[in-house]
Parts: structure tokens; C-alpha cells; sequence
């Protein structure tokens, strides 16, 4: 490639970038990667296209001199050799830079080599929209020597944060507060967490979501059946929150085998548009065969995308909490989700489950019934309490939309919240483990 060409496409980029950070709000993420940059390693960013990896990554550099390149685009048709070139022009635009941000590098042949290489001299960063791409590469070439993160959309906080809302430390609320709290709730469930539906509005999750489709799977996959793998990812999206088998996806999507619907939902898991939660069980074989249930990773993008009949409020709360949980695992290192079913069909939403036992019992309903009612609504509770008893765990939740107490029930306390108040936590268990 032209040296010209690559430092007319840096200098752009860098421009781009102050523009951003001169004309728009940014705020500060939960995600903190910074303290991985003290390591040689090099450090992985992942997550769905444009829920703020880059963003992300110049945010935990800007207090030292980076360098900066995002490979998708057009103009860099780069390959082994030319990544030298990139260098040289680095160190000519950004003398003395310390940390060097690579943005969907795995668009480039032989980019793992040349990453190693530059981690013995500079802190590196490397962000991509695939984990399947980067997983093959990392196995490859760079075992042991990367620490990887995972950037969801913007949690409830951080869409507080956003906004100019404040919440109290102590977590206790007015009543003026909570009412405003369940406003930014109802907003939050409706836009979900792609930055920016700040600026555009809900019309650009369309485009995202086709983006992922065509640019990060169709294309880089070559995918010869484009028309069915749509058709199989607008199922996988209207049955949120439910459990799927690759048998059933096969015949909804018209497919002649079930290797080409399992290959084509590993596709959608590595863009992480969408992840699965399995069934707890004693024994790794009964997880591993039984069915999964499927969440996608924004509630913004069920909206437009999903095929819906009725608001499904109870499956798009339990998708709402699922992604909470999902991103404290990778956060904060929290427990590991599975869902519960008894033997007679009841069940749990969430079984939180640390590496030796199970921490929380979590259901997540949109009205609250009472113990002993007849309906679903009182099940919740009946189901709880058997796993409880089940599994030899005494934290109950039940999360819904409004409601904060207790519940005594054949001798177990369960709690019960406002989702809205529960979404919260994080930034409590934040400052709890930053003060211990």
C-alpha cells in the first residue's frame, strides 16, 4: 500500500475522533480495561458492532500518547506487508507513542504475528466485532499472552449516566426519584443500549443489525444460503427469552440439515448479536444436551427486529435481566447463569451459580401474583421455593415491575424488587469491590 494513502487515512481517522470527542457527550464506561494495559499482554476488546469498542479503547489511552487505525475501512486493502508500513507511519505521525489501537484488525491476513511482535515494545490494543475470528487467531498464535473483555450496549446506568440522572450512592429513593426512575426504565426497555439511538433514534438499529448480518457473517463467512440464515436469525429473535433446539430451527428455516442451523447460530453467537443461557444440571452432560434458551444482547434491537403480537413485557424483562447478568459476569466476575426446571415442568428464570455452588435464585415477571394464587403468577413462587429447597439455596428474587418487599413462603423468604432498582446493583457492587 501507498505510505501517503495509510497516513491520509490515520490523519482522518484521528480527526474524526476528536470531532466526536468535541462536539458529543461521552461518558465513562463500567467496563475498565486499564488496568490491563500495566501487563505485556495484549488486550482484546470484543462485542457487537458499534456498541462502543473504540470508543472504549481511546477512552483508556487518551492519558498517554496512542496511535490509532480502524481496518474497516474501504480504503485500507491491507495485507502482511503493508502492516510495517502502518508502523512507520504511526511513529512519523505519533512519535513516542506509548499504546497502539488496532480496530477490527482481523480484517487483515497474518495480523496476529505482527501483534505479538508489537507487544515486547508497545501496550496494544485490539478491538473486533467476531469473537469466532479472533478466538481461531488468539489459539493460534497468541495463547497465554492476551487478556480479552467483552463491551456490551449501555446498561440502565450508563443510559443514566448519559442522560444527566444521578443515582444516590445509598440507594434510596423519593418518590419523585422512583417515578423518574421508571420513566428512564420504560425509555431504556424501549431504545435499549446502542449509543447511537442517542443520536439517530430507533431507525438505526435496523441498520445495525443488518450491518452484523451482511458485513461480519454473509460476508466474512461466505454464506451461500443468505436468504435462509435471515430467515433463521428473525426466529432466533422473535422466540427471546424462550428455548430453542437446532431440530426446530432446521424445519422453521426450511434447512436441509441440523449442522447448517447449529453452524449458522454459532455464526450469530460470535457476532454477539445474540447468547444462550443452558439448563443448570448436576452432571455437564445433561447441560450439554438439553435445550438452551436464547436472549438477544439489546432490548432495542428485539423492537425492531422481532416478530411480535402482543408487548411480551415478561420475556422482555427476563431478556432485559439476562443481559444485566451476562455483562456482571464479564464485568465484575459475577456468577455464571443457568436457567432451573423441575420435574414437573416448573421453573426458574436464573440460577446463579458460582464455581462450587448456587448463589441466587432469580425469577422475573411483569405482574407480581401472590403465594397460592392459582395462574402463573403465583407458580413463580411455587417454583422458587422447590428449587430453593432443590438446590440448598436461600437467596430468592423475584424481580417485576414495581414492587419492593418480602414474601414469606413454606418457610423461605423471598425478596422482591423493582427490575428498575435491581439494574442498579452493579454500580454498588462496583464500589464495594473497588473499596475492598
Amino acid at each position: 500500500m501507498n505510505k501517503s494513502l495509510i497516513k491520509q487515512v490515520i490523519v482522518e481517522q484521528r480527526e474524526e475522533i476528536d470531532s466526536i470527542f468535541g462536539r458529543e457527550k461521552i461518558i465513562e464506561r463500567d467496563l475498565d480495561i486499564v488496568p490491563a494495559l500495566a501487563h505485556p499482554n495484549i488486550v482484546f476488546v470484543t462485542g457487537a458492532r458499534r456498541a462502543g469498542k473504540s470508543l472504549l479503547a481511546i477512552l483508556s489511552a487518551a492519558k498517554t500518547a496512542y496511535a490509532y487505525i480502524n481496518f474497516d475501512d474501504e480504503r485500507l486493502q491491507a495485507g502482511r506487508d503493508d502492516l510495517d508500513a502502518i508502523l512507520e507511519c504511526f511513529h512519523e505521525l505519533h512519535p513516542g507513542f506509548e499504546v497502539m489501537i488496532l480496530d477490527e484488525i482481523q480484517n487483515v491476513p497474518g495480523w496476529e504475528l505482527f501483534v505479538s511482535r508489537m507487544r515486547r515494545t508497545r501496550k496494544v490494543i485490539v478491538t473486533g466485532s467476531n469473537a469466532r475470528l479472533l478466538s481461531q487467531d488468539l489459539s493460534t498464535h497468541l495463547a497465554g499472552r492476551h487478556i480479552d473483555f467483552v463491551l456490551f450496549p449501555f446498561a440502565f446506568q450508563e443510559h443514566l449516566r448519559l442522560r444527566g440522572e444521578t443515582v444516590p450512592e445509598h440507594g434510596v429513593f423519593t418518590p419523585a426519584r422512583k417515578a423518574e426512575m421508571r420513566r428512564e426504565f420504560a425509555e431504556y426497555l424501549q431504545i435499549g443500549g446502542f449509543p447511537e439511538v442517542h443520536k439517530f433514534g430507533r431507525s438505526i438499529l435496523k441498520s445495525i443489525y443488518d450491518d452484523v448480518l451482511f458485513k461480519d457473517i454473509i460476508v466474512r463467512f461466505k454464506v451461500r444460503k443468505a436468504a435462509a440464515f435471515r430467515d433463521l436469525a428473525r426466529i432466533l429473535a422473535s422466540q427471546y427469552a424462550r428455548e430453542f433446539t437446532y431440530a426446530r430451527l432446521k424445519e422453521a428455516a426450511r434447512l436441509r440439515d441440523v449442522h447448517t442451523a447449529r453452524k449458522f447460530v454459532d455464526y450469530l453467537l460470535a457476532s454477539h448479536l445474540f447468547f444462550t443461557v443452558e439448563r443448570y444440571s448436576a452432571k455437564i452432560r445433561g447441560q450439554i444436551l438439553s435445550p438452551r434458551k436464547i436472549y438477544a444482547v439489546d432490548t432495542g434491537l428485539i423492537q425492531v427486529i422481532a416478530f411480535r403480537t402482543s408487548e411480551d413485557r415478561g420475556w422482555l424483562y427476563e431478556n432485559c435481566v439476562a443481559i444485566e447478568i451476562l455483562r456482571r459476569e464479564h464485568y465484575l466476575g459475577g456468577p455464571k447463569a443457568f436457567f432451573w426446571k423441575g420435574s414437573a415442568g416448573e421453573q426458574v428464570d436464573f440460577c446463579l451459580k458460582d464455581q462450587t455452588r448456587v448463589r441466587e435464585l432469580i425469577q422475573v415477571c411483569a405482574e407480581l401474583g401472590r403465594p397460592g394464587w392459582a395462574g402463573a403468577a403465583g407458580l413463580e413462587f411455587d417454583a422458587l421455593v422447590k428449587a430453593g429447597s432443590e438446590l440448598r439455596c436461600d437467596a430468592l428474587t423475584i424481580l417485576t415491575d414495581d414492587e419492593d418487599g418480602q414474601e414469606k413462603v413454606a418457610g423461605k423468604t423471598i425478596r422482591v424488587r423493582p427490575i428498575w432498582n435491581w439494574l442498579l446493583d452493579s454500580k454498588r457492587e462496583k464500589a464495594i469491590g473497588l473499596m475492598g
